[in-house]
């Protein structure tokens, strides 16, 4: 009974393997007798590699005022529209005059009437001159006019100044732009009794052209920039919206602050932009894209075709009998989706930069172009939707 038991699961034992063997998949041969992979591939080629540096910024006005009034007085006039474009010296409100220009005309009074006494002080000094050189008038009478004359003299320079302070009032009476701007939203209304003290003023007023950006990097990044700098050169700086997709504005870093700041190991520059378009607004949140060097004439290669594994990085190079090799390579600076080939690859060269997942070295591989991969399959023929009858083409014959 041992025996046949033995022997039983010996049979099942041995019926299991075959099955086994039967139904197991047969390696699939990757290598050069296999089925040939669809790739994409891409020419190696020269080209320009720009060095560029992404920082996170904030748009600030070069210039923003606060429009207050010099004197005070009753508002009669606003002569601005919310939103408006102002240039430096245009109108943007009137304050009653009526008081100022009284004041202004007893100031011109007081003046007339003191020039008068002076002139009159001034020939009765001509005169005790002529007496005292021939001994006609004591010398105190002669020192004593000669110090009126003075007195009247200092009397008429202060009255000319009080005529020029109610001048300089009566033009503050019209309320003129400092800058060229953009208009906010209006802070009084007319008819009110305004203050130089008023703490909102009348309006504010925004340089928007050109408007500057104030964006941070690293303190490795200083030197660099501070060298092309001194040498110089004007570095570009592009503004993006808030995913950094769509490009707002062009412009060039200005300057960068005196200080890095401890906390975070950055230092502040400033990028101007003309802003022509009006695509950027104090407060608003960009990114920002430096622009600090450019490798010229070099080699360079689409990033899709890096890989990376054992070998380190490296690419699957096409060779002219259709099939791939490794081909180890050294980069160097990534513009986009453009990277900069250091050693390994040569301007001529085919790589794969598209189905390289199941690739391997002496793969056979079936070249396609990226419009054959982005296109839809055909499709199949639908029903008739005529109801079984035959349709007509133009010229009247039966399809």
């Amino acid at each position: 009974m041992l025996l046949l038991s033995v022997l039983a699961i010996l049979i099942v034992a041995g019926v299991v393997w075959w099955s086994r063997q039967q139904t197991a998949p047969q390696p699939g041969g990757a290598g050069r007798n296999a089925a040939p992979m669809s790739i994409v591939p891409e020419t190696v080629a020269k080209g320009d590699i720009g060095i560029n540096l992404n920082a996170l910024g904030t748009v600030t006005s070069l210039a923003t005022v606060t429009v207050r009034t010099q004197i005070s007085g009753y508002l009669i006039k606003i002569d601005f529209t919310e939103g408006q474009e102002v240039k430096k010296g245009d109108l943007l409100a009137e304050i009653d005059s009526r008081p100022y220009e009284a004041t202004l005309a007893q100031a011109k009074g007081q003046l007339a009437r003191d020039e008068a006494m002076l002139k009159g002080a001034q020939v009765d000094l001509t005169r005790y001159q002529g007496l005292a050189a021939q001994n006609a008038v004591p010398h105190q009478t002669l020192d004593t006019q000669v110090a009126l004359v003075g007195q009247d003299q200092g009397t008429v320079e202060a009255d000319r100044g009080t005529v020029k302070s109610a001048e300089v009032n009566l033009q503050y009476c019209r309320i003129l732009s400092p800058l060229d701007g953009r208009v906010g939203l209006r802070q009084v209304d007319q008819g009110n009794y305004v203050t130089p003290g008023d703490t909102n003023g009348l309006v504010v007023i925004t340089q928007l052209q050109p408007i500057s950006v104030l964006f941070t990097v690293p303190e490795d990044n200083l030197q660099a920039i501070s060298k092309r700098l001194q040498q110089g050169a004007m570095l570009p700086a592009t503004a993006y919206d808030r995913s950094g997709a769509n490009k707002l504005a062009d412009g060039t870093l200005s300057t960068f602050d005196s200080q890095i700041d401890p906390t975070t190991g950055t230092i502040k520059l400033r990028g101007l932009f003309p802003n022509e378009s009006r695509t950027l607004y104090p407060n608003q949140f960009v990114n920002i894209r430096l622009l600090i060097d450019t490798h010229k004439d070099v080699t360079t290669m689409s990033t899709a075709g890096i890989q990376r594994g054992v070998p380190g990085t490296f690419v699957y190079l096409i060779n002219a009998d259709n099939t791939v090799s490794v081909r180890p390579v050294q980069l160097g600076a990534t513009d986009g989706d453009r990277a900069e080939v250091r050693s390994g690859l040569a301007p001529g060269d085919r790589i794969v930069i598209d189905g390289a997942d199941k690739l391997r070295e002496g793969a056979k591989v079936n070249i396609r172009t990226e419009n054959d991969a982005a296109a839809p399959p055909p499709s199949a023929p639908g029903p008739d939707k005529s109801g079984g009858k035959k349709r007509r083409s133009d010229d009247g014959q039966k399809q």
